[in-house]
């Protein structure tokens, strides 16, 4: 049998997805921000940011804007791997990279702004190749991830146990998460009415989640007219949200746990209106860990949704996530 390969993951969805394999004992390198299982923040990182994760969503906002103006003003500074490079909201640490002789690199080529970018990863190993090959002597094997939708991350998670000569392993996963969550959702889908949902991804300045979001919303028997299935999630205008008036709220900003949605969340008091809208005037206003979930497209969706279910249908659903991956937002 041949020896597990050396694997390096760059993003928090694909870790999840290699350690769901059976592959995590033959992780050997992470991204800053993989942290679950539990495990494998012991691990040697890779990554890092360039902007503060620490500060608040309109600090982050901010720095985000500031680092792509100053680039894009400078056109005859920066050429090339340098223009992009200095658009990268991440390094990639090519000495640490250098020292694990990865067989296998796994990152993503969806969103520049929540990590590494696929030509980034490429020219880093491209330069990291000119130094020295892998462990086992061959060029490491880029599988890149790209999900937009729910079939997107199946097929995704096939492709990472292709590279990983499992395939059967990816099946057998995907059957499992597809079962599950079709059981929530055949629970679900008697229930009436559906709940109009705005899912708050950010919150200064406001986005509706986008790409698998709607999907999951689908599956608990809610809808939302604020963004589509397998489209970028997108910029949220205020005075549509007033004029939309959905019944729910839940606020679930990307990269967020839920002590710092709950802090995020009190500037939403402050807006126009918000006194006004239906879910505040009901005490629907969810807060829930968009870190840990929702925003990380690998095996967690399908705890995602047995949160989903539980904001909208209380009455029905209890899996046990209140407290812990959720809460009401207080009045």
């Amino acid at each position: 049998m041949p020896p597990a390969p050396r694997i390096v993951s760059l993003l928090p969805s694909a870790t999840e997805i290699v350690c769901a394999l059976g592959f995590q004992a033959a992780l050997v390198g992470r991204s800053h921000e993989c942290d679950y299982p539990a495990g494998v923040a012991a691990l040697p990182v890779c990554t890092a940011p360039r902007i503060h994760p620490a500060g608040s969503g309109a600090e982050i906002h901010r720095e985000v804007t500031a680092l792509l103006q100053t680039a894009q003003l400078q056109p005859g500074m920066l050429q090339g791997a340098q223009l992009q490079d200095a658009l990268s909201l991440y390094e990639l640490h090519l000495e640490v990279l250098r020292r694990l002789a990865p067989d296998l690199i796994v990152t993503q080529a969806q969103c520049d702004v929540c990590a590494v970018s696929l030509e980034q990863v490429e020219r880093g190993v491209r330069q990291v190749l000119a130094e020295g090959r892998s462990a086992a002597g061959r060029e490491p094997r880029l599988v890149s991830l790209e999900p937009t939708n729910l079939a997107a991350v199946w097929t995704d998670v096939a492709r990472v146990a292709e590279a990983l000569a499992v395939p059967e392993r990816g099946k057998a996963l995907v059957h499992d998460l597809k079962r599950r969550m079709a059981a929530v959702a055949a629970r679900a889908a008697g229930l009436k009415p559906r709940p109009r949902v705005a899912l708050l991804e950010w919150l200064d300045p406001p986005m509706a989640a986008g790409n698998w979001m709607p999907e999951l919303l689908r599956l608990a028997a809610g809808e939302t007219p604020f963004s589509k299935a397998g489209e970028p999630s997108p910029w949220l205008d205020w005075d549509a949200l007033l004029q939309a008036d959905p019944d729910v709220l839940l606020v679930m900003p990307c990269g967020f746990g839920l002590d710092k949605t709950r802090a995020e969340s009190r500037g939403l008091t402050g807006r126009p209106g918000w006194a006004q809208l239906k879910a505040v005037r009901t005490g629907r206003v969810a807060l829930a860990d968009g870190h840990q979930f929702f925003n990380r497209p690998g095996p967690r969706l399908a705890e995602s949704l047995e949160i989903l279910v539980e904001v909208l249908h209380p009455a029905t659903f209890d899996f046990g996530h209140r407290g812990q991956a959720w809460a009401w937002m207080e009045p």
